[in-house]
């Protein structure tokens, strides 16, 4: 991580609304159970490219690369989960630095995963039990300049992680439910 001081920087990035963060802070705290659902409705086009519809954006296409038989069109689902991670800490980082009135003038993190696939999604591959499956290690590098020193910057970052739902998601077993549709 780096760092800049304030009077060598020209630009800052673009702000998010504080006060709608505080707002937003406070129902949290009033009611701390409150949960929100995320919707996607994805469709095959054939081989592995999928279009993943949310809400009124244009879909979210997946594929496979060429060695594993797709037509390499677009990320493939594991680029998309750490696609999701890094936008997720990035938006917990600029929400703490906010909310810490420190200004950013740089954010961007580098993303890695160790993925395994043996058991070939489950068509006669490796026999594996889930943990052995998926991402086995995710390293995540960010670089960030701001206002700050590169002490006060380092906290930011690991409170975002710390917090962000998406990481949280990676780390913790969670209810999963999946069946036909009626």
């Amino acid at each position: 991580m780096s760092t800049q001081t304030a009077n060598t920087v020209s630009t800052y990035l673009r702000p998010i609304d504080r006060d709608g963060l505080e707002g937003f802070a406070e129902k949290g705290r009033a009611n701390p159970e409150t949960r929100g659902t995320n919707k996607v409705h994805t469709v095959c086009e054939g081989q592995y490219r999928t279009l993943s519809y949310v809400g009124d954006h244009e879909p979210v296409v997946v594929d496979e690369p060429l060695h594993l038989f797709g037509q390499n069109t677009a990320p493939a689902p594991g680029e998309i989960v750490l696609s999701a991670l890094g936008g997720c800490l990035a938006v917990g980082i600029t929400a703490v630095a906010t909310w810490k009135k420190v200004k950013l003038s740089r954010l961007e993190l580098f993303l890695e995963g160790d993925i395994g696939n043996p058991a070939a999604w489950g068509a006669g591959g490796a026999h594996r039990i889930p943990s052995q499956m998926g991402f086995q290690e995710i390293r995540v590098r960010v670089v960030v300049e701001g206002d700050a020193s590169r002490e006060e910057l380092d906290e930011i970052v690991q409170q975002a992680n710390y917090y962000s739902p998406v990481a949280n998601t990676m780390r913790n077993p969670i209810a999963f439910d999946i069946a036909l549709a009626e």
